[in-house]
């Protein structure tokens, strides 16, 4: 990489995360006490800064150094993304889709209340009133909407997402796709101690069911980017892998 490449990612680098903190330039002056003019042109990728310059710049942030010095893309452009969390349900998407929104500092969106919003009507009664083809339309309509309001956010999917191709290639293109993964006992525990066994046909053969969906569906949620198997796992440790594994 030349020396105006370098100069140009590090001010794209100090730009984004300004930016990503909801800093103005001169706030950022202010908290680091590096001048407005001088972090302008180090944005512009004209200004070559010093070590000790750009600490203080990153502490401002509250970020380490080595976050804007780094010269490989690969891992800033995954950051760059939204997180998309796949898995049936009790897999664990809400719970730590939440948590891992918190400690990122980013919104967290559950795709099936947007879905409802572009219905104007409740998860079931989408699928009574429409059909199945119709809620997948609503889906793909909240996801293109998601997408465009958030450069990045934590979205926890629905759990048949991605069997329409078209939406699913959509999330996989526009976002880092977690695949939370459980063990058919896990998911049937969950599901019964959220008291809604939506959409399984009671008690008695739900498990069967869960077992037949992933089964189904191992093939489709294996083509996500991440996997993390949150089977015995209390939320707390799925939650610390799960930020190492967004983080790497």
């Amino acid at each position: 990489m030349t020396e105006t490449a370098y100069l140009s990612l590090l001010g794209d680098r100090v730009r984004a995360l300004r930016s990503e903190h909801g800093l103005t330039r001169k706030a950022l002056s202010a908290a680091s006490g590096v001048s407005e003019r001088y972090l302008a042109q180090l944005e512009a990728g004209e200004g070559n800064i010093s070590v000790l310059l750009l600490r203080k710049v990153a502490r401002a942030m509250g970020v380490p150094v080595e976050r804007l010095v780094r010269e490989d893309r690969e891992n800033e452009e995954r950051a760059a993304k939204c997180i998309a969390l796949l898995g049936l349900r009790g897999a664990g998407k809400s719970t730590l889709g939440e948590k891992l929104a918190h400690s990122l500092g980013i919104p967290f969106v559950e795709l099936d209340r947007e879905v409802e919003k572009e219905a104007g009507a409740e998860l079931g009664e989408v699928f009574a009133m429409y059909g199945q083809d119709a809620f997948r339309r609503f889906e793909r309509r909240a996801l293109e909407r998601v997408l465009a309001q958030h450069e990045r956010a934590v979205i926890a999917t629905g759990g048949g997402l991605v069997t329409d191709a078209g939406t699913y290639k959509l999330l996989l293109d526009r976002c880092q796709c977690v695949w939370l993964k459980a063990s058919p006992e896990e998911h049937m525990a969950r599901v019964i101690a959220q008291g809604d066994m939506r959409p399984f046909k009671g008690r008695s053969a739900a498990l069967e069911e869960i077992r037949q969906l992933l089964t189904d569906r191992d093939r489709l949620y294996s083509r996500a980017d991440l996997v993390l198997d949150t089977s015995g796992k209390s939320a707390r440790a799925s939650l610390s892998q799960l930020l190492s594994l967004v983080k790497t």
